[in-house]
């Protein structure tokens, strides 16, 4: 029996680009739905969006098209290849990329309009700390941020730390170590801004698994693929579905430090246990 029993939101986010944010958001959003579990993946990188093309899927409308109410969101979800359900974004687009806190609220709430089973979201935010990312983040119920063993990546990505813990106040941040030469060197550097965190923001970061670094996800994106369908004996696809299994393994969120929620009204009607 499916332990959750109402959709687990994660957000993913970096404090600077390059740390490959979108490549965690599509890989593990598919080693989850290989793994058995009904996937939602929303492409939240407003105004440079790439999912769909890293998934290799056409989207003949995005979430522009919510916005200005000629579609509906379940009118322009697809499904891709791999199994995943995908809400596009819209790439190119200036005035997508500088969503007002209303227009953000109204396309998490977008969400609540859905019957579908899902017991996962996987939500690709923009880098960096700008308030559409801080929203979305704090709308979501784990919070991933990739980070990259270069000193700019670990400055930013603890920027990001910094801003959602002490001015959003939340928690469920977990560091996703990404290009790393060894499991070793992930949870090193695990470790590294965990410890600034704890001596100087008074937090303590979670971490479930890092990701290898591994040439083949470069060919795969250029396949317009996951490495998990182009090479799934590579050590980045272990990685991927080391990260999924891991997440399926935590308890299911039932009361999030955020404001806004995806799937509120959802939640609203399940009964609790207790």
């Amino acid at each position: 029996m499916d332990k959750k029993k109402f959709p687990q939101v994660i957000g993913v986010a970096s404090g600077k680009g390059g740390a490959g944010k979108t490549t965690v958001s599509i890989n593990l959003a598919v080693a989850l739905a290989m793994q058995g579990h009904q996937v939602m993946l929303l492409d939240a990188d407003l105004g440079m969006a790439n999912a769909q093309i890293a998934l290799g899927a056409h989207a003949p409308f995005n979430i522009s098209h919510v916005l200005n109410g000629s579609k509906t969101l379940q009118e322009v979800m697809i499904t891709t290849a791999q199994g995943v359900r995908l809400v596009p974004g819209a790439s190119g687009l200036r005035d997508i990329a500088a969503l007002d806190t209303q227009q953000i609220a109204t396309m998490i709430h977008a969400f609540d309009t859905l019957d579908e089973p899902v017991d996962y979201l996987v939500v690709d935010v923009a880098a960096g700390i700008a308030p559409a990312v801080l929203e979305f983040m704090s709308a979501c119920q784990r919070r991933f941020v990739v980070v990259c063993d270069q000193p700019a990546s670990i400055a930013d990505a603890y920027g990001l730390i910094k801003v959602m813990s002490t001015e959003q106040s939340l928690d469920e941040i977990y560091l996703v170590p990404n290009m790393v030469n060894s499991a070793q060197e992930g949870r090193q550097l695990y470790r590294r801004l965990n410890d600034v965190c704890t001596r100087f923001l008074g937090i303590s970061i979670r971490f479930l698994h890092s990701i290898e670094a591994d040439e083949l996800v470069l060919q795969s994106l250029r396949k317009y693929k996951s490495v998990l369908e182009y090479a799934p004996g590579s050590s980045a696809a272990r990685d991927f579905r080391g990260l999924a299994h891991a997440l399926d393994q935590l308890p299911p969120i039932e009361h999030a430090s955020g404001r806004m929620q995806f799937f509120m009204e959802r939640m609203l009607r399940v009964p609790t246990d207790r």
